[in-house]
């Protein structure tokens, strides 16, 4: 082994966040870096499983723990015997920090910039992942991650193109700009610069990158920029993950969310009418507090409303702390239960859609030597034969099967 290994939970940033800590670390092949995810009490729970499996795997290794459960909740991890130390979210982006000889985590709601990441290539990925954006200056009642990242700040627009350039010199074929609420780029800095503006220069500044996406986005905050990008434009890709949450407006408000359920249904029938092959999917919640069952019944039309086809369910999960864990909570059966019919709900729009692309030709990025990959709308697609990792590859759609497609080269 040569580095540290990494064991990353969580979301897209953190994946990101976990290639650069695989340089800034050097090569310790002694280490072992969790990076831990927040967002849900099973999430933490997950963490605190995988520090304990990574002990008993290699006892003589070092354990850091880092990520946003690290930051909000550092004693508790430091108080495991397996952990030997623990560092914040923005320690972790410092390569000074990996030869500490203790716990070191500030206080992320004074941090001002993005730190500079130091990763130019992904070990064992075809698409890369690049931060753009980090903290949230929103406050939702259900959600502890602005406590874990701080306050919303953007990466300057000649670093990200830079860094794009230089994965793209590598072979890339693919690039996810990621942040935490990726549609509140670029107000604090010069000029305030929005994401729509950070994307035409993307695309103009590497003309040879052949294929982007956005993760989780805001549907409220998508404005006629970035709106004319999505629809029309060839290279980035008919793929959008809303952060919708719920489908009932007193549920939404609640939430503090700043959207209304008539909001999100209007744009992704705009956003499908001007690119019908766009495909839509969501984070939504289940069991919210005070959620009846009407209200949850109002959340799983929107999956047909809106035609999610890629849902990420979670039931709901109190967080210490925010406002969402004082309200009256819903038995944790119906959540599980009402997440399930969302997920079902989701599993049967995905089918229908995949059985329609059946015959199509779809453009696949080959990711794993098996000749998986994914189509540019984000289906699944498991191609014949053994076409070579990181290529985009034109495929004759063959099947649907297993909430994927299958398929030969064309």
């Amino acid at each position: 082994m040569s580095g540290p290994e990494l064991i990353t939970l969580g979301c897209r940033l953190n994946f990101a966040e976990s290639e650069a800590m695989r340089t800034l670390a050097g090569n310790r092949d002694d280490l072992v870096i969790v990076n831990s995810c927040a967002v849900t009490g099973e999430a933490v729970r997950k963490t605190r499983q995988q520090i304990r499996k990574a002990k008993k795997a290699r006892p003589d290794a070092e354990i850091v723990v880092t990520g946003c459960a690290a930051q909000i909740d550092p004693g508790s991890f430091s108080a495991m015997p397996e952990v030997t130390r623990v560092l914040g979210n923005r320690e972790k982006m410092l390569p000074e920090s990996f030869a500490a000889e203790r716990d070191l985590v500030s206080d992320i709601m004074a941090v001002r910039e993005t730190a500079p990441h130091l990763v130019t290539g992904f070990a064992d990925r075809a698409r890369a992942f690049v931060e753009v954006q980090n903290g949230c200056d929103h406050r939702c009642t259900f959600c502890v991650i602005p406590y874990g990242r701080g306050n919303s700040r953007s990466v300057p627009a000649g670093l990200v193109v830079e860094r794009i350039k230089a994965l793209v010199d590598e072979g890339f074929q693919e690039v996810v700009l990621t942040g935490v609420d990726v549609t509140s780029y670029g107000p604090d800095l010069p000029g305030s610069p929005s994401l729509g503006m950070l994307v035409e220069r993307i695309l103009k500044g590497v003309p040879t990158l052949r294929r982007l996406r956005l993760s989780s986005l805001d549907s409220i905050e998508i404005d006629e920029r970035l709106f004319a990008i999505i629809t029309g434009e060839p290279r980035f890709m008919p793929h959008l993950h809303l952060s919708l949450q719920a489908g009932d407006d007193m549920i939404l408000k609640r939430m503090k969310r700043r959207h209304s359920r008539e909001q999100s249904v209007e744009m992704v029938a705009k956003l499908k009418d001007a690119r019908p092959e766009i495909a839509i999917g969501a984070d939504m919640i289940a069991g919210f507090p005070t959620e009846t069952e009407a209200m949850a019944e109002n959340t799983l039309r929107l999956v047909d409303d809106c035609d999610i086809v890629h849902g990420h369910i979670f039931p709901y999960s109190a967080r210490t702390g925010t406002p969402a864990a004082k309200m009256p909570q819903m038995p944790m059966p119906v959540r599980r239960e009402r997440a399930q019919k969302l997920r079902e709900a989701c599993a049967r729009r995905k089918t229908a859609w995949l059985e329609g692309l059946v015959g199509s030709r779809q453009r696949v990025l080959v990711e794993r030597g098996d000749g998986t990959g994914h189509g540019e709308s984000f289906a699944e697609v498991q191609i014949a034969g053994s076409p070579v990792p990181g290529s985009v590859v034109e495929v004759r759609v063959t099947g649907a099967e297993n909430g994927g497609l299958i398929g030969e080269a064309a």
